[in-house]
């Protein structure tokens, strides 16, 4: 799929000119990171980076076009160059770009970093011509590679204007050597064997020094007029004085009159015909032009000079002089305008007997021939997909008009494909029912087996909009009607089949399809989809109580990932979310943090909104250790998000969690009520998102006094657990149901709901969840426990509960919020002193946390401040206090607990 002679460097010229004060100054290039060869066209910007690089074993090299603009053939192409210089030292970051598994240029140089950690070669890598992109996330991400390369690595750009790659602040910094026009501009000396180089005859020195002077050292015209001299001897003179005032159209035409024209016609229409390549070989050009001797031709215009530039590798690859490529254009579209469609149909036609379909594709499109266009779609369409040519692809078919779309429902298909890989899911709803009526209109029907792709895709669509039954006939009908051949839609079908039984409940159904789905999806290498699989067994398991097996399913994900290099891709956040989740519930604070953390890293080039569930954990990891100013911080952002998209109730039930123990902690009655009147009322109780937002509801009920309704939703979703074997939110109900019980003066159920949770706990592990609500169950543990009710592991876990519930570690944290100040500040008993001086709202924080046993640093880091304002602040505090020391801090923070009742 890649075309080798992009990664070639051009050939060192036989007789081109040394230039020691050239190669001098770039002999200090591995003390920089960038060496910029910047200038218009023709001033040898190429010849010179390949004549300095000449002899450097470790050179990597990518010839540049505009097809490069998009980011995943960049990164795919400045990959294997790299690797081609550094001897393969970065093959797992390729095999990301290659399955198109980054979210961004960033990213994968990230990767790309921490890969070469061990790589100390000097390399070079050269961009050749990067003023042809356009493409600002490229640069981005090459502004990145700029700033974080290692040290022994040079990158060497070619360019006609000045690249947005912070040279400015790399000149500041010593970093950057800029070899522009005047340096590339041959002197008197180097013109003057250049010409004694190239001409038989005795040159005048002043003559030679007039013509230096006339194009200003400009090397492609030097060589215009060699060229000329070569082929009418003793006219040096006169060809000195036809470029004395030379611009685009006098070069045209010097070109023509000079060297074209001179030509024979046969030669001509070979050169022209070659013109429409931007790169080739001989049987690329043999395909193109029909002709056998292709090689020689090539090989007799490389001896004349016309300008044809060899490229280093196997196959004899070829590209003209930018210069004269622009000339041949300029002919062609004068002289054969109507033979454009015919030459980029035949190299369409060339470039697919290469394996080159994206390259045909290009020039099909140029070709205004939709047929052909749809050949190469049809053929080549999915394999070009699974290498992620999206926006080629994309833009193909959006050219082609109704009529040629939609006679060919598979293109139909690919199209809806391509939205749903960039996660458009409403753009996929809209455009099948516009397919299917389109369609329909032109009395096209599908077979079975196209019909079952489209089943597959409807069904995809109908798990994406929340309709599970929709999806399980559609699927279903998918599967019945889909050849064993067609792997992909298969495994979708499979795929969307478990998803709906996990959402109807169905876990013993769902397990096994997805197990099902993970085999074929390795099976054809489908990564993304075997482990979209994995996370789903994950969360059956976890639905179902066997916690230990869902993590351990989880560290095979992990494996998955670090195998397939699948780090950037956003199902890599939907693992790590899991993980902390799981965390919390074993109370393992600092482990689920980290995941939560890290979780945000991989979202981070994408839109923030797909950031709230990571948040919402990262609050509720907050409130559990009753850092109440970082959850509302938290509370904040995760709220601003709601109101500003739409997410699934999923989603939306973790945040309101996460807002409900903030308020249930805080005392926030008012908050809670408020939700309640307007919280969401989910059809049933069958899968987890709908248990958790029944069990919301009823936290709420209880908190706010409403009893009776929290008892009826109890009583329902205690239903829905028996009946789907939901066992750990049967365990998380059990704890919220004592609470109830408790506060409806029915103790002995309480206790015999609370004892029913520690027995669920000994094969779930969940202890976070007692933890929720740990005021409240406190003293009906300690009863159990006391009068030994309970079995040894029971009371094991009990014991193991009160001394996290009654110990520093939980109270420590309390952080004197200004609801908490307040209240605290209109005590009768309030010592004096803290009326009369009060502390500022941050030197309260700090006290707090000196309270909790945070260092300076760790106070800084939580407050996101300098360690030297955290001094201050304890400074000012200490003052205020009267107190000398951190002990005293301590104490007193005590002591104004204790007022409080905590």
């Amino acid at each position: 799929m890649w075309i080798p002679s992009k990664l070639t460097r051009p050939a060192r010229l036989h007789n081109a000119i040394m230039r020691p004060r050239l190669l001098d100054a770039l002999n200090q290039a591995p003390y920089y990171r960038l060496v910029l060869f910047r200038s218009p066209a023709g001033y040898g910007k190429t010849t010179m980076a390949a004549q300095w690089l000449n002899e450097h074993p470790h050179t990597g090299w990518f010839n540049i076009d505009e097809n490069d603009n998009d980011s995943f053939r960049f990164a795919n192409y400045f990959l294997q160059a790299l690797n081609k210089a550094s001897q393969l030292a970065c093959p797992k970051t390729q095999a990301m770009a290659e399955r198109r598994q980054f979210a961004c240029l960033s990213t994968l140089f990230g990767e790309l970093f921490a890969e070469l950690v061990d790589y100390h070669e000097q390399t070079y890598l050269v961009l050749d011509d990067y003023h042809l992109i356009t493409n600002d996330d490229i640069h981005d991400g090459m502004r990145f590679f700029l700033k974080n390369m290692p040290d022994n690595l040079t990158l060497v750009v070619t360019s006609r204007t000045m690249p947005p790659l912070g040279t400015a602040n790399l000149r500041v910094r010593d970093l950057l050597i800029e070899v522009d026009n005047d340096l590339l501009a041959f002197d008197e000396e180097e013109t003057t064997r250049f010409f004694k180089k190239r001409l038989s005859e005795q040159v005048e020195v002043d003559i030679l020094r007039s013509l230096h002077q006339q194009v200003e050292g400009w090397p492609s015209a030097l060589q215009l007029i060699a060229l000329h001299a070569q082929q009418r001897p003793m006219h040096l003179v006169e060809s000195a004085e036809s470029m004395a005032s030379f611009n685009r159209g006098h070069l045209w035409d010097y070109l023509a009159e000079e060297v074209f024209d001179l030509l024979d016609q046969e030669t001509q229409k070979f050169l022209l015909q070659c013109s429409v390549l931007d790169m080739f070989n001989a049987q690329l050009v043999t395909d193109l032009t029909g002709r056998s001797d292709a090689l020689a031709m090539l090989e007799s215009l490389n001896r004349f000079g016309l300008f044809l530039n060899t490229l280093e590798g196997d196959n004899n690859w070829y590209r003209f002089h930018n210069l004269f490529a622009e000339f041949l254009r300029h002919q062609r579209y004068a002289q054969i305008p109507q033979q454009r469609g015919e030459l980029h149909a035949l190299a369409a036609k060339a470039w697919l007997k290469q394996r080159s379909p994206q390259q045909a594709l290009l020039h099909a499109q140029k070709a205004d021939d939709p047929s052909l266009v749809i050949d190469i779609l049809c053929s080549y369409g999915w394999e070009m997909f699974h290498h992620g040519e999206m926006t080629l692809l994309e833009d193909a078919i959006a050219a082609l008009d109704s009529d040629h779309l939609y006679t060919q429902p598979r293109l139909s298909l690919l199209r809806m494909w391509l939205l749903q890989s960039q996660h458009r899911y409403n753009d996929v709803g809209d455009m099948m029912t516009h397919t299917e009526q389109e369609l329909a209109n032109r009395h096209i029907e599908l077979d079975d087996a196209l019909q079952g792709e489209f089943n597959a895709l409807r069904a995809q669509v109908a798990i994406n909009q929340s309709k599970p039954e929709d999806a399980l006939i559609l699927s279903e009908q998918a599967l019945g009607q889909l050849p064993s051949t067609t792997y992909r839609s298969r495994i979708v079908a499979t795929s969307v089949v478990g998803e709906v039984h996990h959402c109807l409940g169905n876990l013993s159904r769902a397990l096994p399809m997805m197990q099902q789905t993970e085999k074929m999806a390795r099976q054809y290498h489908v990564y993304h989809q075997a482990l979209w699989a994995l996370l789903q067994q994950s969360e059956i398991n976890l639905a179902q109580g066997y916690v230990q097996t869902a993590f351990e399913l989880l560290d095979q994900a992990f494996k998955l990932v670090r195998e397939q290099h699948l780090q950037q891709v956003p199902l890599h956040e939907f693992l790590l979310r899991l993980r902390a989740q799981i965390l919390w519930c074993w109370n393992r604070l600092d482990e689920a943090e980290e995941s939560a953390l890290k979780s945000l890293e991989v979202l981070a080039p994408y839109d923030e909104t797909k950031s709230l569930h990571a948040y919402s954990m990262l609050a509720r990891i907050a409130v559990t250790r009753g850092e109440h100013d970082k959850a509302a911080r938290y509370l904040e952002l995760c709220n601003s998000l709601m109101d500003r998209s739409v997410y699934h109730i999923d989603w939306r039930a973790n945040t309101d969690l996460a807002n409900l123990l903030y308020w249930q902690t805080t005392g926030d009655t008012e908050s809670i009520r408020l939700w309640l009147e307007k919280a969401e009322k989910p059809d049933g109780a069958c899968n987890h998102f709908q248990q958790l937002q029944w069990r919301n509801i009823g936290r709420a009920s209880v908190n706010v006094g409403q009893y009776e309704r929290a008892e009826q939703v109890f009583a329902m979703l205690e239903e829905s657990c028996n009946k789907h074997n939901l066992v750990t939110d049967k365990n998380r109900n059990l704890v919220v149901q004592a609470v109830l019980s408790k506060k409806q003066g029915n103790r002995l159920q309480a206790l015999a709901q609370l004892k029913e949770a520690l027995s669920l706990a000994n094969s779930t592990g969940m202890v976070g969840i007692f933890l929720c609500d740990g005021n409240e169950i406190c003293d009906l543990l300690q009863e159990l426990a006391d009068t030994k009710a309970l079995n040894e592991l029971e009371l094991h876990r009990a014991r193991q509960l009160l001394r996290e519930m009654t110990s520093k570690e939980r109270n420590r944290s309390v952080h004197f919020d200004e609801q908490f100040v307040e209240k605290l500040l209109n005590l009768p008993d309030v010592p004096e002193l803290i009326r009369t001086s009060p502390l500022t709202q941050r030197e309260w924080q700090v006290l707090g946390l000196i309270y909790a046993g945070y260092s300076n640093e760790q106070i800084a880091s939580e407050l996101d401040v300098a360690s030297t304002t955290i001094k201050t602040h304890i400074r000012n505090l200490y003052q205020k206090l009267n107190i000398a020391n951190r002990q005293q801090a301590i104490e007193t923070a005590e002591n104004l607990l204790k007022l409080m009742g905590f």
